[in-house]
């Protein structure tokens, strides 16, 4: 896998207190999934996080937050990271607790 070990190890950090979380390597990095559901992930270029269509304007208003495009067309509700907001501890934070709202709010899989 092509990931950063030490962005991985930001999220770990960040999703510490959280109970339920798992890691599932896929997309090509490692995601982080609360009771199956993801919510954010790291790949070879930054991160990723599951934020959810209604808190996407908000999302995409934090510098270093993009829309997550892998195959050139826009995933709804998805948001790319950049590496820059993955080391900042107050950006990375706002996304964290974006991404686990949304997870929240689905039934565990």
């Amino acid at each position: 896998m092509a990931y950063d070990e030490g962005h991985a190890t930001l999220m770990r950090e960040a999703l510490q207190d959280v109970d339920g979380i798992s890691e599932k390597k896929m997309f090509g990095g490692l995601c982080f999934l609360l009771c199956g559901n993801m919510i954010c992930g790291v790949h070879k270029d930054g991160g990723m996080a599951r934020i959810g269509k209604a808190a996407e304007p908000a999302a995409l208003k934090i510098e270093g937050v993009d829309p997550l495009s892998f195959t050139g067309r826009p995933m709804g509700g998805m948001v790319d990271l950049s590496e820059d907001l993955l080391g900042d501890d107050t950006r990375r934070t706002q996304i964290v607790a974006m991404a686990l709202t949304y997870a929240r709010s689905l039934p565990p899989k």
